[in-house]
């Protein structure tokens, strides 16, 4: 038997590495993305309540959450 026999024979065995190495490249982007949002979110700045007059120590306060 020669390599040419082999060839179809494992062309499901070739396709089912190829479906595996894509589903981790997409799974790779996703948890990407996750992490990326994740920390925008974490970074997102909080206003200011509207009913609440803007005070000067409201503008400067550096340790102000």
């Amino acid at each position: 038997m020669g390599i040419h026999y082999d060839y179809k024979s494992k062309r499901g065995e070739r396709a089912m590495l190829k479906e595996a190495k894509r589903k981790a490249r997409l799974a790779q982007r996703r948890a990407k993305r996750l992490m990326s949002s994740d920390s925008l979110q974490k970074d997102e700045v909080k206003t200011h309540d509207i009913k609440k007059t803007i005070t000067l120590e409201d503008l400067t306060n550096p340790n102000q959450k």
